[in-house]
């Protein structure tokens, strides 16, 4: 990929706070009130600095070491801002036809006009010894395939539809793409994990595919959504393909024990939350002929 560095500030504080807020569960408040205390002080822990460097890298393609603890949200903003001092900043097209650039989160400000040498970036290095993630998942549900299509697919409906989602929103919509983040309840550790995703619908054939933008610990997550008519209802099945960046707190392996297991309970719900759909909507329906 072909970038230009920006005659402008690439990074500032304010921007790597924005993300270590958004994706990585920072307190505002928190962190307005101790601008002098490192991620550590902060309370980032070594998934949320894996998550920092993720969208470090998808946006701004730099690297940044894996030992930032110990660095202010400022020291890292000069961090970044100095790595990209030879090559940084993507050239985004601006007007109705201009596609996001990968890690983009919506923002429509146009990149300033460029002066410095143009240098291609090597992408971030990702996948270890491990063999790729492989998961797939499948369940019946009891209801018309159209319904269970119009109901999964809805994303602005994610959080009534999944356990696991706390806020969806739609950054953009064109025609059967979607731009979304995901935003996850809570973790164990206070942390509400969130990300970037891109997701492409086909009603003709009924299958969707999908990506994570953001990609965090992954070093690529593909996902495959497939809908048959069977007897007794439609089998929606879930699959995805992966691989963990070497620096992940979970290798391939146990990230598709994980996957699995829930998946599992995702489906169950959705299933019970789809089929009652179902039922209601058949008691709309009234009983007897036209003359009724």
């Amino acid at each position: 990929m072909t970038v230009q560095r920006a005659d402008k500030r690439l990074a500032t504080a304010e921007d790597i706070t924005s993300i270590l807020v958004r994706n990585c569960g920072l307190d505002a408040d928190s962190a307005a009130a101790a601008p002098t205390a490192s991620l550590e002080e902060l309370g980032m822990d070594s998934l949320a600095l894996l998550e920092l460097q993720a969208v470090v890298a998808d946006r701004y393609r730099v690297q940044i070491p894996d030992e930032v603890k110990h660095l202010t949200i400022a020291d890292i903003a000069e961090l970044v801002d100095r790595q990209a001092d030879q090559a940084t900043v993507p050239v985004q097209a601006t007007g109705a036809g201009a596609e996001p650039v990968e890690g983009d989160t919506g923002a429509t400000e146009p990149a300033a006009a460029t002066t410095g040498p143009v240098t291609t970036i090597e992408p971030v290095a990702t996948v270890g010894g491990d063999p790729p993630g492989h998961t797939e998942n499948s369940i019946v549900i009891a209801a018309p395939r159209q319904l269970v299509w119009d109901l999964t697919n809805d994303v602005s409906r994610w959080p009534t539809l999944f356990t696991e989602y706390q806020i969806a929103e739609v950054l953009e919509q064109r025609g059967n793409r979607v731009l979304f983040r995901l935003t996850m309840f809570p973790d164990e550790n206070g942390i509400a994990w969130s990300w970037v995703s891109e997701r492409t619908t086909d009603p003709i054939t009924y299958e969707v595919h999908a990506r994570r933008v953001e990609t965090g610990p992954f070093a690529y997550m593909r996902i495959y959504w497939r809908y048959d008519e069977v007897a007794g209802g439609t089998r929606m099945t879930w699959v995805q393909d992966f691989a963990m960046k070497p620096t992940a707190p979970v290798d391939n392996p146990q990230m598709v024990d994980r996957i699995n297991g829930n998946s599992k309970i995702q489906m169950s719900v959705i299933r019970d939350q789809i089929e009652a759909a179902a039922r209601e909507r058949a008691l709309d329906v009234p009983a007897g002929g036209d003359d009724e």
